[in-house]
């Protein structure tokens, strides 16, 4: 069973891309109309004593199409247009000219009962001129007044200091302190950089404003800019459960595991239904494990006094188990609020009963194992972001064994005729890629490390359909019913040693000498063995951001 997809993509040459404006970016689809709820998708999000709205017109000021190095590398800035009235800007924004125009930045203004002897926004006193291009561009650091910050840089192709109404400083305790993330441009000692909060995860409150940071040499300690803080406890600009399913139902990514894989998910009921077992540290004997995990430990520490594993009697059952059941799989959600709660993170958590031996590459050589890579119990996920405001995807992070990353919303292959991203799961070890093909996790110079083999096939899930929502601490407890399972914060599997002395002596005649001693560098994997891996609440990324 395939399906036809469809992959949105600029079709410029570098040299229009270098003399036209970015094209914006839209959906294959359009948004349907979300289930009724009290701010998810409503336009604008309360703050606590400012309420914002993200702004995604603009008119371009500048474009730069130097960067350091002598690379051409195009970027723009623009001044947001169409801000709605009342509010108020708070910087510019600016992107690489390398992919669609499909920004944001929030303007805001202060809520009607907040008293007016501190007010929540004002005007800069001034501004310092950070840097200039050749008379073409000029870059502004708003001056607060005491007690306000600076949340954002804008930029004029006039010399002449811009108007302090332009924009507007905000009252330093509604904000937070912030960091750079990626550089977007360098043109010699000067740097332009995105920012988020210094603090990301699911009980943090810094909301990225959509601005940048510039400055004139490579210290980026001296942040003196700063991004909003969210003082509204109830997150009203989160999405209910009913808006949650509809989120799913209409997002879901159909996710293809590998033509040639042998080793499939399946749901968690099935894996401890047909022969999984309960291990007790001194117990050589392993108990059996109810359909709903209602008899695993729960909460505490992995301390390594229990673990699941496969039947140790019974291979025929053993395999089975390894196989999984791709008709019984489901996607576990764990709904969560992002950068400060104006974006909802949907990560779904996927289960296989085994992890399949990995496959290396060296150079032009293939080369299977047959032990190292194992290991039982696997949990992967991936993540999709929507937007608050109008409960418009953003962008879907793909993790990948230890790692992953974030790719935009513009770069994903969509099932076709909707809104749902497709997902491809590597054979064996089913990391989560963008789209198909091989990608090498190692040395990409060397043309050595572990490979990921990804593609179409008949085995598909399809997450908007087969899911479960497990948790969304936001909603308040009891609103979701978190599996007993979930509750488990031990090994899903044993602690493996590969005894594969003669796997890696194979490995190590076939690379070259200057390498050969720096071996466990190259490949990301455990080649002596490995501890059982942990279930989803052990995850960093359960409270945490994802990490790339």
């Amino acid at each position: 069973m395939f399906c036809d997809c469809f992959y949105w993509n600029q079709e410029n040459s570098e040299l229009e891309r270098e003399s036209s404006e970015s094209k914006p970016f839209s959906l294959p689809s359009p948004l349907p109309r979300w289930p009724q709820g009290t701010g998810f998708a409503t336009g604008k999000i309360n703050l606590g004593e400012i309420q914002v709205v993200k702004v995604t017109e603009f008119d371009r000021v500048w474009k730069c199409s130097k960067s350091r190095g002598g690379k051409a590398r195009c970027a723009s800035f623009y001044k947001p247009v169409g801000i709605p009235e009342g509010f108020h800007c708070l910087g510019h924004y600016c992107q690489a000219n390398n992919q669609p125009l499909r920004g944001f930045v929030l303007a805001a203004r202060a809520n009607d009962h907040v008293d007016d002897h501190l007010p929540a926004l004002k005007k800069p006193l001034n501004y310092t001129l950070v840097w200039s291009s050749d008379s073409d561009c000029y870059f502004w650091l708003p001056n607060p007044p005491v007690g306000y910050k600076a949340v954002g840089v804008i930029v004029t192709d006039k010399a002449e200091e811009p108007e302090t109404k332009e924009v507007r400083c905000v009252r330093e305790d509604l904000t937070e302190s912030c960091e750079t993330r990626e550089r977007i441009l360098g043109v010699g000692s000067f740097n332009v950089w995105s920012t988020e909060p210094c603090s990301r995860g699911i009980w943090s409150r810094g909301v990225a404003v959509g601005s940048f940071f510039c400055s004139t040499n490579d210290n980026k300690a001296d942040m003196n800019i700063a991004c909003l803080r969210n003082l509204d406890t109830s997150l009203q600009g989160m999405p209910n459960l009913d808006q949650v399913h509809a989120l799913i139902q209409h997002y879901g990514p159909t996710v293809y595991f590998h033509p040639e894989e042998t080793y499939l998910p399946s749901s968690v009921p099935w894996f401890f239904k047909n022969g999984a077992l309960l291990y007790r540290f001194g117990k050589p004997q392993g108990e059996p494990i109810n359909s709903t995990g209602s008899n695993l430990p729960a909460g505490g520490k992995n301390d390594g006094s229990f673990w699941i594993d496969l039947p140790q009697e019974g291979e025929e059952v053993a395999n089975n188990l390894k196989k999984g059941n791709i008709e019984s799989s489901e996607l576990y959600v764990h709904v969560k609020p992002a950068l400060g709660g104006i974006f909802t993170d949907v990560v779904m958590w996927i289960f296989c009963p085994f992890n399949g031996p990995a496959t290396l590459k060296i150079g032009l050589l293939t080369v299977p194992m047959n032990r190292i890579g194992e290991h039982v119990g696997d949990w992967e996920h991936f993540t999709f972001r929507i937007s608050n405001f109008n409960g418009e995807l953003t962008q879907m992070f793909f993790s990948q064994h230890s790692g992953g990353g974030w790719v935009d919303v513009s770069d994903l292959e969509f099932v076709k005729g909707s809104n749902k991203p497709v997902v491809y799961s590597s054979k064996h070890g089913h990391a989560s890629f963008p789209h198909p093909g091989m990608y090498l996790q190692g040395s990409s110079k060397l043309g050595i490390g572990v490979r990921n083999d990804v593609g179409k096939s008949k085995f598909v899930v399809d997450s908007s359909q087969r899911y479960r929502v497990v948790a969304a601490e936001y909603l308040g407890e009891g609103v979701v019913s978190e599996p007993c399972w979930l509750q488990y914060m031990r090994e899903w599997g044993p602690t493996i040693v590969y005894d594969s002395a003669a796997e890696i002596d194979k490995i190590i005649n076939l690379l070259p000498l200057i390498v050969r001693y720096s071996i466990e560098n190259l490949f990301p994997i455990a080649l002596y063995g490995e501890e059982g891996p942990t279930g989803p609440k052990e995850k960093d990324n359960w409270e945490g951001d994802e990490m790339s």
